[in-house]
């Protein structure tokens, strides 16, 4: 176990069937937040809606715990902080840092092609609370494996796992201490900065429908927000399918 700066300690392992299936096991069986597991390799890495994800040796596999005060229905807002922490952690090392862009609510772009994902992954606490928080992590560091449905690219440059992984942690606990002084307003305001551009035409599913609709931001709770013939639109939870491309570079 090696301990980082804010409390985190990181455990590295060569090969684990989840990451997040790991830390999982441990935090209910009561493990202290700020644990953080990477795998240089990964057997059976998961995405949302339970998506295979393909872990070649290279990229990073990271997942971290923490127990956040506030209700549980707050938990999505967990997960688009720590898109910001990531693109952060990226831009860091890019050469390119305007071509990294956001996409809600759990997705990071680099030219419009899909280089990193979130899975957030919460337990509900006897009090309406959450018990725990586990936020996995994958980014394309080395090798972007195809994916069928869109783009695939790596980071502009490559760092060691175990490099990034605590360039990682170190925004992460950065926007912890700013979500716990001032609440999610500033983690909506910064997410999006980096988000879609204002007016972009964009389409999400949630659950058995499709919306369609011009991107107007982010609600108050962190749902995405559109403007359609049919007035302003919110998908509390869901996912893009397509938007047009513009100048930087978000579909």
């Amino acid at each position: 176990m090696t301990p980082l700066g804010g409390g985190w300690r990181l455990v590295i392992h060569d090969e684990l069937a989840s990451t997040s299936d790991q830390l999982i096991q441990l935090a209910e069986a009561g493990e202290p937040e700020r644990l953080a597991i990477l795998a240089r390799r990964q057997g059976g890495g998961r995405g949302r809606s339970g998506r295979a994800w393909q872990s070649p040796p290279g990229n990073l596999y990271l997942s971290a715990l923490l127990r956040p005060s506030g209700p549980a229905r707050e938990a999505a807002q967990w997960g688009l902080l720590a898109g910001l922490a990531l693109i952060e952690a990226a831009r860091e090392i890019d050469p390119e840092p305007a071509a990294l862009r956001l996409k809600w609510p759990n997705d990071l772009l680099r030219h419009g092609a899909k280089c990193a994902g979130i899975l957030a992954e919460s337990m509900l606490a006897p009090d309406g609370g959450l018990a725990w928080l586990v936020l996995g992590f994958g980014v394309n560091l080395a090798v972007a494996p195809p994916l069928p449905d869109r783009p695939t690219a790596c980071l502009g440059r490559a760092e060691p796992p175990e490099a990034f992984a605590a360039r990682l942690l170190r925004r992460l606990d950065h926007w912890c201490a700013v979500r716990m002084a001032q609440g999610f307003r500033p983690i909506r305001a910064a997410w999006e900065e980096f988000g879609p551009a204002r007016g972009q035409p964009i389409s999400a599913r949630a659950g058995a429908r499709t919306v369609s609709g011009a991107f107007a931001g982010l609600g108050p709770d962190g749902s995405l927000l559109l403007d359609s013939g049919e007035g302003r639109q919110t998908v509390a939870a869901g996912e893009i399918l397509e938007a047009e491309p513009h100048s930087g570079g978000v579909s």
